[in-house]
């Protein structure tokens, strides 16, 4: 099984900057993709950007370009670098993983994070 903890959301005006956390811990073996979604009110869940256990990267158009997706060499802790922000990135965000086999496989979620952004 796997905990998710993020960390680093806020209140920022916009064109501001924002750092997001997500500290993992558990049987993370059959880890095959981890990164971050986000709601908005009224909205689905989406997609911002993830990485898969190979490095390979998927950013949603929405934020392409100004945030970053990048994961610690421990592999445990995985980072959402968030530039010129717009109130439209106004969410909830949350740690995501998936696991591709096993006896743990499945999704996982952590708690989200509120990010708020003022024009």
């Amino acid at each position: 099984q796997v905990q998710l903890v993020e960390s680093g959301g806020g209140l920022v005006q916009a064109g501001g900057t924002l750092r997001l956390s997500c500290a993992a811990s558990g049987n993370m073996i059959s880890m095959n993709r981890m990164g971050w979604y986000r709601q908005a009110p009224g909205k689905q869940r989406e997609l911002a950007a993830t990485l898969t256990s190979g490095g390979v990267t998927t950013v949603s158009d929405s934020v392409k370009g100004r945030f970053t997706i990048s994961r610690a060499s421990a592999k445990n802790t995985v980072y959402l670098q968030m530039n010129n922000l717009k109130p439209e990135d106004t969410a909830v965000y949350y740690c995501y993983m998936y696991l591709g086999w096993g006896v743990y496989k499945g999704d996982y979620w952590g708690q989200g994070t509120q990010v708020t952004v003022a024009s």
